[in-house]
């Protein structure tokens, strides 16, 4: 399937205003590294979402616009249908600009100054900017410690448990029964769930993603995604969502219409995610396949190398959540040394909450796969061999 695209050719996003590549200097300081950054990829969009990007280009008006129409419901039908075997009701569909912009409207609705968010750590960022933005607590519970998650939904004053599924730093892949288990200790604790999925179409070959929808009680529950992760668009904005409450949902549109002014949506990202839910799916089974083949190039590497971390691919997405702990890697020094020495920018994980990591883009052709995994192993060896990295 991969030999029908070219992933391997490199695309320069130098001077397109990019984040990850014209903005590298904004958070690491230094300009002209070798970005391995910001979660989008350096691949173009799927060839059937540029056609009718196209097509839409060249009908010429840009007019006002509404999301409530047939062909955007029905692509979205489609792809839940065809992609994850669910059935959803498109009457519980919602719009709005970004994920992040639906779970500030979704924590005002159901949350006041102070009350409890529940996470789970480590924690994407924009979580946490959101939550806290907003002045929430934000209440971690690591990745699998029911005892923990249990312990905080139980508190008086939790509101919401906010979902990553999959979850992102790690890309790990919540099972049905994990899943179910959440939603019957939201329900008995009466916290409301907001399950953002927008890397569900990024799970790799053995994993199953299972749509909230699958799993939501009676209690509140939002579900929030973009087609814009998988497919490569962020920058035309745009994701949707499925509330199951209908005057939860009334008061949703009710803000976005209204107190948020944004009626309406931006043309192009319907006619993406129409492009994409109906005709892209042999190129998304493509990127995926071509982005495990990066993801299996790190563990061989890191195992040769750093045979002491015992790094595996994770279940979903294309970024490489990595444990350096065993290392005993000083996370400072490791950043000046791939900065200064390496020229490579690499998140580091006390973004998400967890020092000792670092998570590595591979959304990107395997030559600069290669140069980033080398890049962080002779780092890892310079700083581990000198406490100066020199």
């Amino acid at each position: 399937m991969t030999e029908l695209y070219d992933f391997d050719t490199a695309i320069d996003r130098r001077g397109t205003w990019c984040i990850q590549w014209d903005g590298v200097a904004d958070r690491f300081g230094v300009d002209g590294l070798l970005p391995f950054t910001i979660s989008d990829m350096d691949f173009a969009t799927a060839p059937e979402v540029l056609a009718a990007l196209r097509d839409r280009l060249d009908h010429g008006v840009f007019g006002y616009t509404t999301w409530q129409q047939d062909d955007f419901r029905s692509a979205v039908a489609h792809w839940y249908a065809t992609r994850y075997g669910t059935e959803i009701d498109t009457g519980q569909l919602v719009y709005g600009p970004s994920v992040l912009n639906q779970l500030s409207q979704l924590l005002q609705m159901w949350t006041g100054q102070g009350d409890g968010v529940v996470v789970h750590t480590p924690t994407y960022d924009g979580f946490r900017k959101a939550i806290t933005g907003l002045g929430r607590e934000l209440r971690g519970v690591p990745v699998g410690d029911e005892e923990a998650l249990v312990r905080e939904l139980a508190r008086p004053d939790a509101k919401v448990l906010v979902l990553c599924s999959p979850h992102n730093p790690t890309g790990r892949v919540w099972t049905a029964a994990e899943l179910t288990r959440m939603a019957e200790l939201a329900e008995r604790y009466g916290v409301a769930v907001v399950s953002d999925e927008i890397h569900a179409d990024f799970v790799h070959e053995g994993y199953v993603h299972v749509p909230w929808t699958r799993v939501a009680g009676e209690g509140r529950w939002a579900l929030i995604t973009s087609g814009s992760k998988a497919f490569n668009f962020p920058a035309l904005t745009g994701s949707y969502g499925l509330i199951g409450d209908p005057a939860d949902r009334a008061e949703f549109l009710r803000r976005m219409e209204t107190a948020e002014g944004l009626a309406s949506p931006a043309v192009l990202s319907l006619t993406a995610h129409i492009a994409a839910y109906r005709e892209g799916g042999p190129w998304l089974d493509a990127v995926r396949a071509y982005v495990a083949g990066n993801l299996g190039h790190v563990a061989e590497r890191l195992s040769a190398d750093l045979p002491e971390l015992g790094w595996e691919p994770p279940q979903a997405g294309y970024l490489a959540w990595i444990d350096l702990r065993a290392a005993g890697v000083d996370d400072a020094e490791l950043q000046r040394v791939l900065v200064e020495r390496e020229r490579v920018a690499i998140m580091g994980g006390a973004v998400y909450g967890a020092p000792g990591f670092v998570r590595l883009n591979v959304g990107c052709p395997r030559a600069k796969v290669e140069r980033g995994v080398e890049a962080l192993i002779r780092a890892v060896k310079a700083v581990t061999s000198s406490p100066s990295g020199v």
